[in-house]
């Protein structure tokens, strides 16, 4: 994994053929495994404390136990890391898939990542002491990292994951969008300024200059919710697996205590009004389109966006000149054990 945290940044750049847009597809949700990633290298990091740093004051106090301390070694903050933590994504896939496929990587790719890992100039960190037998593919050595990455997803991802995969939804719900109105060009499009398109080429910032050909294998476009400042992509993906191309979404300041009101705002969503928006978002829509579709005012259908948003609900993303309502997991659990129309 190459260098996202590095001040001077060159170019990323993709190189598509007609087969290859054809080919681009959005992941269907977060991945575990890259959110375990790319959260933890960004959990000691001082960057962005509007989103994250209240997620940070909360997690780090659970921390510091072996296993811990052994993600430390092979998750630097910045610079490579070992590209079979973050094997071929499927898209909102359970952990323990994932980590079967991780736990599965055969000895020699074990041994080429963890031999770059420990030529990695940015490394502050010894390798750990399990690294040889890691890269030896001892079976106790893998167990032992297994229980590493599943207790750090337990104690930092977990909790917040309806969070998590509420912005990712919001994310996917804006690609859609994009599609809708520009096809597979509207949307490689979409993800500007991070990611600027030019057909042929998809290029971005990036820590190191690279240049990926896709060859007709099209492109898996990732969404990550602890992905910051520059897309990642692996250092060497496997020449039978769809190479995949991680980005970041956009963060709702605050997501952290945002589930915490859910209660206290609950009552505020009696009305038939808000119940009707609450099922139309689950497409997407903008407030325009809210006000034409139930004949009110725009600033009436921010005020019942926002009684939804402050419940935990709904969540708004601005896109360009528009505000995107999408419904989050606990919106639609409300929806499905509603028992009857609202009055």
């Amino acid at each position: 994994m190459a260098d996202q945290h590095r001040s001077e940044l060159l170019m990323l750049r993709v190189h598509f053929t007609p087969d290859d847009v054809a080919r681009v597809r959005v992941a269907a949700g977060p991945d575990p495994l890259w959110e375990i990633v790319n959260s933890f290298q960004g959990l000691f990091q001082g960057g962005d404390a509007v989103s994250f740093g209240l997620w940070r004051q909360l997690v780090r106090p659970c921390l510091g136990g072996p296993g811990d301390r052994l993600l430390a070694g092979l998750l630097p903050g910045r610079g490579y890391f070992p590209d079979f933590l973050t094997p071929a994504p499927s898209g909102g896939r359970e952990l323990a898939a994932g980590l079967d496929t991780v736990l599965g990587t055969s000895t020699g790719v074990l041994r080429r990542d963890l031999a770059l890992l420990a030529a990695s100039p940015h490394r502050r960190r010894p390798l750990p002491d399990l690294a040889r037998s890691l890269a030896d593919g001892e079976s106790e050595a893998l167990r032992r990292l297994g229980s590493a990455l599943h207790g750090y997803h337990g104690r930092a991802i977990a909790p917040f994951w309806p969070q998590i995969c509420a912005q990712v939804d919001a994310d996917r719900a804006a690609r859609a969008r994009a599609v809708l109105a520009g096809g597979a060009d509207g949307l490689l499009a979409s993800f500007a300024p991070v990611l600027r398109w030019r057909w042929p080429v998809l290029e971005a910032d990036y820590p190191v200059d690279r240049e990926v050909r896709l060859h007709g294998r099209g492109v898996v476009l990732q969404p990550s919710f602890f992905c910051t400042r520059t897309p990642i992509t692996l250092a060497f993906p496997a020449a039978d697996w769809t190479p995949v191309l991680v980005y970041p979404v956009e963060h709702t300041p605050h997501w952290v205590s945002s589930g915490s009101r859910q209660g206290t705002e609950l009552g505020a969503l009696l009305g038939r009004t808000r119940a009707a928006i609450l099922e139309d978002v689950v497409t997407g829509r903008t407030t325009g389109e809210l006000a034409a579709r139930f004949g009110i005012s725009g600033a009436a259908a921010s005020q019942h966006t926002a009684v939804l948003r402050r419940a935990g609900l709904l969540l708004s993303v601005r896109r360009s000149r528009y505000v995107l309502h999408t419904i989050t997991q606990v919106g639609i659990a409300l929806l499905e054990a509603r028992p009857g129309p609202s009055v």
